[in-house]
């Protein structure tokens, strides 16, 4: 391993979006976009807030979240209620799954009109850890995990993945729940205290700090380091390069 904050790690487990892509900024368009069609087309309420998708609400109530959380938790502040439905509802349905399934379809779309990038200092540090025979996985939440991580060039760098879908075929709680860490560290036969989290989300590093791991890394793209430190970050850096 690298010396210094890395040197007694065996494992690196990666989120996705914010970390190793820039994706995060097509996870909020889709989300703002879901969300303020939704709220426009919909009759005023007495109690519902009807007031346009914004920056904070995608980091309170959606940002690393399984989707559907995120449309429980938004949904949620702004007074709304809509019924559960199911996993098979379609996008065009009235439920919780129906507008996840929405802003699941236009991520797909962004992705495939935008392309995805790696972080260049993300990719130097994967390129040291790969160099020293360290095995790394990818935690995300996003069903389209390997569908990102295909078009950015990198799946073959890591010897795991844990995304949406393995939650629903395990039965994993999503994060701020360590479930989708503890689940990685061991697919890859690492113990949680020598396995390093690298997370940009609040909710991530909770769940890093859940799982007991032997370093939750917060990466500070935003300007919010103080609160990843108060959410259980041991080290914020700024970009991994400073790690590499």
């Amino acid at each position: 391993m690298p010396a210094g904050p890395l040197e007694h790690v065996d494992a690196c487990l990666f989120d996705m979006d914010g970390v190793l892509t820039d994706t995060a900024r097509i996870h909020s368009a889709a989300w703002r976009e879901t969300f303020d069609a939704f709220l426009a087309a919909r009759p005023e309420a007495a109690g519902e807030d009807h007031r346009p998708f914004s920056d904070d609400d995608y980091a309170a109530n959606v940002d690393g979240l399984p989707r559907e959380d995120g449309v429980r938790n938004f949904l949620a502040s702004r007074g709304v209620a809509l019924p559960e439905g199911t996993p098979e509802d379609g996008p065009d349905a009235g439920t919780v799954h129906g507008l996840g399934q929405r802003k699941n379809a236009l991520v797909g779309r962004l992705i495939d009109e935008g392309g995805v990038v790696v972080y260049p200092g993300t990719l130097a540090l994967l390129d040291v850890l790969r160099d020293r025979g360290t095995p790394c996985a990818v935690v995300s939440s996003s069903a389209n995990t390997k569908r990102v991580l295909t078009a950015a060039g990198v799946l073959d760098r890591f010897s795991a993945v844990v995304d949406g879908s393995t939650l629903q075929v395990r039965g994993l709680k999503g994060k701020p729940a360590p479930d989708t860490f503890l689940a990685a560290a061991a697919d890859l036969g690492v113990p949680p205290d020598r396995a390093a989290v690298f997370e940009d989300a609040l909710a991530g590093v909770e769940a890093g700090r859940a799982g007991a791991f032997g370093l939750v890394v917060g990466v500070d793209r935003v300007g919010h380091a103080d609160a990843l430190r108060e959410h259980g970050a041991d080290l914020v850096v700024a970009d991994l390069q400073e790690l590499a």
